[in-house]
C-alpha cells in the first residue's frame, strides 16, 4: 500500500506534464509565426541565418501545415 500512492502521483505528473508541454509548444509556435524576429533568433540558436525571402517562406510554410490549429485525423473516403 505504501507504493501505490507514489506510483499514481508519479503517473498523474507525467500525463499532467506532457499535456502542459504541449499547450505551452503550440503557444509559442503560434507566436513564433507571428513575429518574424522569433523565428530569426530560433534559426540563429540552430546555426541557421535567414535572409528575408526565407523568412517569408518559413512563415508561409508554418502557416501551411496549419500550426496554429490542431489536426484531427482526416477521415477516409
Amino acid at each position: 500500500m505504501n507504493y501505490v500512492v507514489p506510483i499514481i502521483t508519479l503517473i498523474v505528473g507525467l500525463i499532467g506534464g506532457f499535456f502542459i508541454g504541449v499547450f505551452y509548444l503550440r503557444q509559442q509556435l503560434t507566436k513564433m509565426q507571428n513575429d518574424p524576429q522569433m523565428l530569426q533568433k530560433m534559426a540563429k540558436q540552430m546555426g541557421y541565418n535567414l535572409n528575408g525571402q526565407q523568412m517569408q517562406r518559413a512563415q508561409q510554410m508554418m502557416k501551411k501545415q496549419g500550426m496554429t490549429k490542431p489536426q484531427g485525423r482526416r477521415k477516409k473516403k
